[in-house]
């Protein structure tokens, strides 16, 4: 099912038949360099597919999505909202991962708003973070692209990393 729309990109539900394509962009140590949590092997990335297969368990609205290239119809890449409680604080993140073959091309900025508008006026969210290790200078550029400003540094149970919201 189609969740959004962008110029370049689609975003949908993932489905069982993703799980290959999502495997292979997470082997990619450089795709997952900032993100600590990322699945490792094919059991871990069914399990984290399977997950979000209809949203996110607790919050159907939100998950990662399969995104798509609009020309192509190919796999690259999941993207989405994923609800963290941070300091006590109900808090939702904007998340993007894409293959690195989909890099330099501005798809990053491109996803990112196209999640944050549907964030905005679909779901009526009035606030949203992005989780960013403190190296990744690209996601951070990204963000600012968006309107995010800095809010704080924050140590979670994976390391340091930066709080921008919006």
């Amino acid at each position: 099912m189609k969740i959004l729309e962008t110029n370049r990109l689609v975003l949908r539900h993932q489905v069982l038949g993703d799980i290959d394509r999502l495997y292979e962009i997470y082997q990619d140590p450089e795709v997952t360099r900032f993100i600590p949590d990322a699945p490792q092997t094919y059991q871990e990335t069914k399990e984290e597919l399977e997950w979000f297969l209809n949203g996110h368990p607790k919050y159907p609205q939100l998950g990662l999505w399969a995104t798509l290239d609009k020309k192509t119809n190919q796999f690259i890449g999941r993207c989405g909202l994923l609800p963290w409680t941070i300091e006590g604080r109900e808090e939702v993140e904007i998340a993007y991962l894409l293959s690195k073959a989909y890099w330099g091309r501005g798809l990053g900025t491109e996803v990112a708003q196209g999640v944050m508008q549907y964030a905005f006026e679909h779901l009526h969210l009035t606030r949203l973070i992005c989780l960013i290790d403190p190296a990744n200078q690209a996601s951070i550029r990204v963000v600012c692209k968006l309107g995010m400003e800095f809010e704080k540094e924050f140590e979670h149970e994976y390391g340091r990393c930066l709080i921008y919201a919006i």
